[in-house]
């Protein structure tokens, strides 16, 4: 079968790899355009279009994905199925109906939960168990595609979104393949969604960082695994001893029960260094300052010589 493959993260090269070790032919690539990253502003080519280069196959990079040239292009490769993961862009039904079989896409979650931006994330920040990729057509409504298969796994306790993602990435290559096969010998089913199940992976905002310490510890860890090593969970920490603020990010965390004297205090450390929070506390494992680099907890500590007085606050979003 001639693919032609749509995406631009490092989640899709596990399939590309069982693609181009396939009987398959990969025709084409296509991925978003090169864009400034990091402190120094660089321009940098998508993990895909790296990977295309590096393995000589032909990329284009679309500013959009359904404009005359790409569409033009499309007609003269004349592919059998668009394979399309995270690829950043709304693809139109004039693209897709090029295809013989049109375009599927594999999606980091078991749908139809967790539609949209962030499934990875979201999964972790409410505390499910397990999680999954579901490869799907590709419907006008986001993620709302047929299903034709799924593959799931456990969530580890210390996964956090970037473990998650390397699990998933590794877990879809071969229900990809064999979705491929079944599309090509006429024996894929396509399943409808069940809609009254649908939930909603919404994209993330500047304030979902933030932590707010009257949470129980057991929903802020959650967030802290979700959103960690993108974009980080924030707070602020008050030295008790100089008054001195700074911002940290908390890398890694888990939820624990309280030991202190009552009153209890939220936001203050109980007898076991600990964060008190609405429920429960939260024990921090590793940590990152503002303009500093990643450390365990017991440096950080050692290093402003954390005591009693200290106070985590949540960040306000105009002091942010």
């Amino acid at each position: 079968m001639k693919i032609v493959y749509c995406g631009s993260s490092a989640f899709g090269i596990p399939c590309l790899e069982a693609i181009k070790s396939s009987r398959h032919e990969l025709a084409h690539v296509i991925t978003q355009p090169a864009q400034k990253a990091g402190r120094g502003q660089t321009i940098r080519p998508t993990t895909v279009a790296l990977w295309a280069e590096a393995n000589n196959y032909a990329c284009s990079e679309a500013e959009s994905i359904n404009s005359p040239y790409i569409i033009d292009l499309m007609r003269s490769i004349k592919p059998d199925l668009f394979v399309v993961i995270a690829f950043g862009q709304k693809i139109g039904q004039e693209f897709i109906k090029i295809a013989k079989y049109e375009a599927i896409n594999v999606h980091a979650s078991l749908l139809p939960s967790y539609r949209g931006a962030a499934p990875i994330t979201w999964a972790l920040i409410n505390g499910d168990t397990h999680s999954g990729i579901t490869i799907i057509t590709l419907a006008d409504k986001m993620d709302a595609g047929f299903m034709l298969a799924s593959a799931s796994l456990e969530i580890a306790s210390d996964d956090n979104a970037q473990t998650l993602h390397d699990k998933l990435a590794l877990l879809s290559p071969q229900t990809l393949l064999e979705t491929i096969e079944k599309i090509e010998n006429g024996t894929a089913v396509y399943e409808k969604q069940d809609e009254a199940k649908v939930t909603i992976a919404r994209k993330l905002t500047k304030e979902d960082g933030f932590i707010d310490w009257n949470c129980p510890a057991e929903k802020i860890a959650g967030k802290v695994r979700g959103l960690w090593p993108w974009p980080g969970v924030k707070t602020e920490y008050i030295i008790g001893h100089t008054g001195k603020c700074l911002q940290i990010t908390i890398a890694e965390a888990v939820a624990v029960a309280d030991d202190c004297d009552c009153p209890r205090v939220i936001g203050k450390f109980d007898k076991n260094m600990n964060v008190i929070c609405g429920q429960g506390a939260l024990k921090i494992l590793r940590l990152k300052p503002a303009n500093s680099h990643l450390m365990n907890v017991a440096d950080f500590e050692n290093g402003r010589c954390s005591g009693p007085d200290d106070l985590f606050m949540n960040i306000e979003s105009s002091n942010a």
